[in-house]
């Protein structure tokens, strides 16, 4: 059976991507954001204007620093929300910085894993282990967001489970962001789940007291670990909670609220799959109190979000078919009330609902579907709509409303030239979410998608770009 990696996103989101004109060292520096112009176009709502990638901007500055914002992805703290971005060959991560105009890729900042502070992991793991920071999440409570990035070390043997220890350490952020240098804290973590530590760890706030958290699945398989903030500068939790029951799987986190307005964030284990769509199990939490012990079971499906998506106030969660299958003999197919379709489970309880996914173009369909869901809210009502990636694009549904929107570029196979939805956020402030969508070339399996060189950031469901860029390479650093 063939596996892919999930391609996930979130509200933050952590997205992946190279990103060329930022310098290294945790500092800014002159060289341009390589532009395509000519090579791309896009569209929503279904018409075909077309929207080329503009040029390069004539230089990339060093962000504002900022006095402090309660919003996590907000790392300058200047009250605009940010974008952090890997880049390709694994050693070194970028921010680029939003503002009144939006997110400007001529602002950014670059960092390397000696800037960040994290110890260098041993050779036998060395090429497994890229920098990618697990989250961003403010952990000591100063309004600044931290990097939570887990390190791989050596090998040790744990309930008769022999692994890479995982730990996750911290570099803890400022106004200009993280400090250049400055030493990573690894968190403490529980004597359970010590020795072998955690797998990739998430952020929440599960207990909704305004303070951020963490979570993981201990490698050890004795159980999931919860950390609650706020978090002392030498690693340590206010308190840690292991009684909630290990599943084989991967862990999906409702969103914080940007506002700094606490409320308590969910979390949904979705179980492992083979292609096939699994199960989900959902733990809701509840203010003052935490993750309940007993979980929901949903319905089958490898693509979820959370969000308000009836306008009620209340935080909801869509599961959904992803189009992933497992392709061995009598395995291809779903059961029909899983098959092209998502359910929202209201957060008041109740009957989920569900919706009809757009068909699959004929003979566009692969064993690994189009990609998973994120919450937006584009046009700024208070209601989130559904982003799901198709194979001609994206669509939004809100409610009874459907709208495409597609970007695409104009090289290779017509099949694979549009972009993907990677998430949305309001970078510029204006209360409505921008949508960002990328393209990455590959047809090969776990190629498409991956690695993105073309970005946007839309205005809404538009033809309009708030930004769009290309992140093929790196200039050298200025002097």
């Amino acid at each position: 059976m063939k596996s892919r990696t999930a391609f996930a996103v979130c509200a933050v989101c952590v997205v992946l991507a190279a990103l060329t004109g930022c310098g290294g060292g945790g500092t800014a520096h002159e060289s341009p954001v390589a532009g395509a112009s000519g090579e791309s176009r896009g569209s929503g709502g279904g018409t075909g204007d077309k929207s080329p990638v503009p040029s390069a901007p004539a230089e990339s500055r060093a962000p504002t620093p900022g006095k402090g914002s309660k919003d996590p992805d907000d790392i300058n703290g200047d009250g605009y929300r940010d974008l952090v971005v890997p880049v390709p060959g694994g050693e070194r991560i970028a921010v680029l910085y939003g503002s009144a105009k939006g997110l400007d890729p001529s602002t950014c900042t670059v960092y390397g894993r000696r800037d960040l502070g994290l110890p260098d992991p041993p050779e036998d793991v060395a090429g497994s282990n890229p920098l990618a920071p697990d989250t961003v999440a403010d952990l000591d409570g100063d309004g600044f967001p931290d990097f939570v990035t887990t390190v791989m070390g050596e090998i040790v043997e744990d309930r008769r489970i022999s692994g890479a220890r995982t730990a996750p350490y911290v570099t803890w952020g400022g106004p200009g962001g993280p400090t250049a240098g400055a030493g990573a804290t690894p968190v403490r973590l529980p004597q359970s789940a010590t020795k072998l530590g955690l797998q990739t760890v998430v952020r929440g706030d599960f207990d909704g007291d305004g303070h951020h958290d963490l979570a993981g699945l201990a490698k050890n398989e004795s159980s999931l670990v919860v950390l609650y903030g706020p978090f002392t500068r030498s690693g340590v939790p206010a308190r840690t909670d292991t009684g909630l029951p290990l599943q084989d799987g991967q862990l999906v986190v409702d969103a914080i609220d940007p506002s700094g307005k606490p409320r308590a964030t969910s979390l949904l284990f979705h179980e492992t799959s083979d292609g096939e769509q699994s199960g989900n199990v959902l733990y809701p939490a509840r203010r003052g109190i935490g993750l309940s012990a007993s979980g929901r079971r949903l319905r089958l499906g490898n693509a979820h979000a959370f969000g308000d998506f009836d306008g009620d106030g209340l935080r909801d969660v869509a599961v959904g078919d992803d189009g992933g299958r497992n392709d061995e003999p009598g395995y291809e197919t779903e059961a029909p009330e899983v098959d092209g379709s998502l359910a929202v489970y209201p957060g008041r309880g109740g009957a989920p609902v569900t919706y009809r996914l757009p068909e699959v173009p004929e003979g566009a369909g692969t064993d690994y579907g189009p990609g998973g869901f994120t919450a937006a809210d584009p046009d700024g009502d208070g209601r989130d709509g559904i982003l799901l990636a198709t194979y001609e694009g994206a669509t939004l549904i809100d409610g009874d409303k459907r709208t495409s929107v597609l970007r695409e570029v104009r090289k290779g196979p017509a099949k694979w030239r549009h972009a993907r939805p990677a998430g949305a956020a309001d970078f510029d402030g204006a209360g409505k979410d921008e949508l960002i969508l990328n393209w990455a070339s590959g047809t090969l399996f776990g190629l498409y998608g991956e690695d993105p060189t073309h970005w946007w950031i839309t205005d809404g469901t538009t033809s309009r770009d708030q930004a769009s860029f290309t992140t093929t390479g790196f200039a050298p650093r200025a002097s």
